[in-house]
């Protein structure tokens, strides 16, 4: 087995310990294309999660706000859609980062054979 299938298998299955630091690393480091184009996929396949789950909080702190400055004892519509927003967002996010690890995990399998 050569260095660069070792390095590009562990650029994806380094979203067990870690996810954008390691992948960052062998990117510029290294000078082989092949690694730096695997580095490249698991460093992007890495980032949309951890964008994703800065996206949710955002929102999340906006209808936390919301529902704050509103009045308790009326229940509206619109009330009602920001409390279901979070269990949205985290069924969302959920299903997203076990796509996300399972195609690493497929991509790191792959490049090792």
């Amino acid at each position: 087995m050569s260095n660069s299938k070792l390095l590009s298998s562990l650029c994806y299955f380094s979203i067990f310990f870690a996810p954008l630091l390691l992948p960052a690393i062998i990117f510029f480091v290294t000078d082989e294309y092949e690694v730096k184009k695997h580095a490249k996929k698991s460093l992007v396949s890495h980032i949309i999660p951890m964008a994703l789950l800065i996206a949710g909080f955002i929102i999340l702190s906006f209808s936390i706000f919301s529902l704050n400055s509103q009045s308790t004892s009326i229940i509206d519509s619109n009330m009602m859609v920001w409390s279901v927003l979070p269990l949205l967002f985290i069924t969302l996010y959920s299903i997203l980062f076990l796509i996300v690890l399972i195609w690493n995990i497929y991509q790191g399998v792959k490049v090792l054979k």
